[in-house]
């Protein structure tokens, strides 16, 4: 296992290059429909930054995917996976920071 965390295997960047743009086309559609309902609650909100991360997603993997194929290595798609986390939980906190004030916030 620790041999496998410090010599990843090389993903194969055609696979991840071509269902990186399908998957954008597909997001990409989901958030040109809610672009207009994004501020309605935080419901909306939470599902169109949810949309918004999965663009930035499918475009950090399609440029991992060229990097992988650059450097024949697999780190590219490790580095990759570490800042999403970064930018997913970012948007967690967000998102449940917003939750938390309709909660608190007075009821008409």
């Amino acid at each position: 296992m620790a041999y496998t965390l410090f010599v990843p295997s090389i993903p194969v960047f055609e696979i991840m290059g071509m269902f990186s743009l399908l998957a954008l086309a597909a997001n990409s559609l989901c958030l040109y429909l809610l672009w207009r309902h994004r501020h309605e609650d935080v419901n909306m909100s939470s599902v169109w930054e949810c949309s918004r991360n999965d663009i930035a997603s499918n475009l950090s993997v399609f440029m991992a995917a060229g990097a992988v194929w650059l450097t024949g290595s697999g780190w590219p798609d490790i580095l990759v996976a570490l800042g999403l986390v970064g930018l997913l939980m970012r948007s967690a906190i967000r998102v449940i920071s917003s939750a938390m004030g309709e909660l608190h916030a007075p009821s008409h």
